[in-house]
């Protein structure tokens, strides 16, 4: 029988061919190498997030009274019109994130350091997303607004892009990066038309919200050939 040196941490004997194990102070058990991280930690964290930045545009609305003793449907939207549109814009993009976020931790329930970090940055991404929403809203003529607006979505699809990639890659499951792939490529085609021509983006946006389906048809795909 060998046994281990001890130190701060006890070190119990190990029989032959064994791996020695650590107690920690708390008594728990610590093998050589950092255990996976719990995504479902993760998942209670995004769901607080998605949703305030699904509903925080409502507390925007104006307070004031409108100027019309009995407002009619014009003076209505001149003031809330683009309060709503920003709202609406928000809960639908936040959504579909939330949904693919959702499906990934459901997909790969465990993490590494790596994946913790980067599950982090898409969430402060999410963070900044009513507040580039209410700015297109505000300012949806705007060259340097739509442009602005445009990059943050590339970001935010590019970041959940690397997230699948990082959840698929032990398995090779790559039909699985399909969808999220095309919705990346179709954000950064909408920046660049941004720059050109900001009307064309409303055009090229919503092409990005069909990817959920091109991928689920690249998951079905990939089941009958295996």
């Amino acid at each position: 029988m060998s046994s281990a040196k001890h130190s701060s941490g006890k070190f119990h004997c190990c029989e032959p061919r064994k791996r020695c194990v650590r107690s920690t102070r708390a008594g728990g058990a610590m093998a050589d190498g950092p255990e996976p991280f719990d995504m479902r930690r993760i998942e209670t964290l995004s769901n607080t997030i998605f949703g305030v930045a699904m509903t925080m545009l409502a507390y925007d609305f104006p307070k004031e009274r409108l100027g019309a003793a009995s407002p009619t449907w014009s003076n209505i939207s001149v003031i809330y019109g683009s309060h709503l549109l920003a709202l609406v814009l928000s809960f639908i993009v936040a959504g579909i994130f939330w949904l693919s976020h959702q499906r990934r931790l459901t997909y790969a329930s465990k993490g590494g350091r790596p994946v913790v970090i980067m599950n982090l940055l898409f969430l402060l991404a999410i963070v900044g997303l009513p507040v580039t929403t209410g700015l297109f809203g505000s300012y949806p003529e705007a060259r340097d607004v739509v442009t602005i607006y445009g990059l943050h979505l590339v970001l935010l699809s590019a970041l959940n892009t690397v997230l699948w990639w990082m959840a698929a890659a032990s398995g090779r499951d790559w039909h699985m990066v399909a969808g999220p792939a095309l919705s990346t490529a179709i954000f950064v085609v909408a920046a660049l038309a941004s720059i050109v021509e900001p009307y064309a983006t409303r055009f090229v946006w919503p092409l990005a919200f069909i990817t959920p389906f091109v991928g689920s048809f690249a998951e079905r795909k990939a089941r009958r050939g295996s």
